[in-house]
């Protein structure tokens, strides 16, 4: 008998995800239609979301990290450190396909015993070195490489800005698990508070038979290496020309969620610091300077997301506690961003929308 594929095995796991779930993190909570819990390692919280219904059941999101997938990737993520093929044997073990097994689940070493243990602690400083080294390997600038060929296709010519972010880098060659084999990518540098780089943030491009670079055709083409929770993509410094830390006071910030929509603004507004949160739900946590009195959130018009509208107005109120005027940007594209509205105006571009 023929074993399933990867893809099949996700949707068998899918299909029980409603008993999964509680299995590999058992110490999350039911929300709704969703598992939450802290994060992969399996502590109390709500920053790490599974899908327990619908046609969605069984895609995952650690909206922390940044790190998200379906359900193999989830058994991948939790038990195996993101092995896929060890996955996939644990889960026809799981779902009663191996040597006639009976359908019960496998037992394994507690993921929640690593928690606040120097192993944890271990895994977390491996994979920051690891993100780092991958910076590094790759060559400071971006002009005349893909990555500033796909932004240009985005309608992002950093020519306007007179030059480019030092927080992009282009790599040739990036490990992507979901295609088991490296891919070319855009590079953006995490850094936290103190301006130390915590993460890196990846996004996978292919170039068509026409030449042009764009994302590559994948089911999660951006993810994060590293832990980021209260990070950002330093973008673009404004006027000031101040690094972040040493931001002028009444310092005017733009903060959005992605890459290309912040550079979007960037093109817009360039007089203003422009930042990436990485993740909307990251985008509360994000820390500030307090010379930093002014922040304009970017965010897409997405009202229709239950979700993201809960973690935006968290983003606010966090703002607006720590005393700062806080104003919100929203597209008037339905289901838009703030790089469609550069793409569908390209003469309108600095126009304050």
């Amino acid at each position: 008998m023929r074993r399933p594929n990867a893809s099949e095995l996700a949707r068998l796991l899918a299909d029980h995800i409603t008993r999964l779930a509680p299995e590999l993190l058992p110490h999350g909570k039911k929300d709704g239609a969703e598992w939450r819990v802290g994060s992969l390692a399996g502590e109390p919280g709500q920053s790490l979301a599974v899908r327990l219904t619908g046609a969605r059941r069984g895609l995952w999101c650690d909206f922390s990290s940044g790190e998200r997938g379906d359900a193999l990737d989830l058994v991948a993520a939790c038990l195996f450190s993101h092995n896929r093929k060890d996955a996939m044997a644990w889960a026809n073990t799981w779902l009663g396909l191996a040597n006639n097994a009976p359908h019960a689940p496998v037992q394994r070493p507690p993921v929640q015993e690593k928690l606040n243990s120097p192993e944890l602690d271990k895994e977390a400083q491996q994979r920051r070195a690891k993100a780092r080294r991958l910076w590094q390997d790759a060559a400071p600038g971006i002009a005349g490489s893909p990555v500033e060929h796909y932004l240009q296709g985005r309608g992002i010519d950093l020519r306007l800005l007179g030059r480019a972010p030092g927080a992009l880098r282009f790599h040739p060659t990036v490990w992507c698990a979901e295609v088991q084999r490296p891919l070319p990518a855009m590079l953006g540098a995490i850094c936290g508070p103190t301006g130390k780089m915590v993460a890196v943030h990846r996004t996978w491009l292919a170039q068509a038979p026409s030449g042009a670079w764009g994302k590559a055709e994948l089911a999660n083409a951006k993810k994060v290496l590293g832990s980021f929770a209260g990070g950002c993509i330093r973008l673009w410094r404004g006027a000031s020309g101040a690094a972040l830390g040493m931001a002028p006071d009444g310092d005017v910030t733009i903060l959005a969620e992605g890459i290309e929509t912040a550079l979007s603004c960037a093109i817009a507004c360039p007089e203003y610091r422009v930042l990436a949160s990485v993740s909307l739900s990251n985008m509360a946590a994000v820390k500030l300077p307090d010379t930093i009195t002014e922040i304009i959130v970017a965010a897409d018009n997405d009202a229709g997301n239950p979700a993201a509208r809960k973690a935006l107005k968290a983003a606010l109120h966090q703002f607006a506690q720590q005393g700062r005027t806080v104003r919100l940007a929203v597209p008037e594209i339905e289901h838009g961003d703030w790089n469609d509205v550069l793409r569908n105006e390209p003469d309108t571009g600095r126009n304050r929308s």
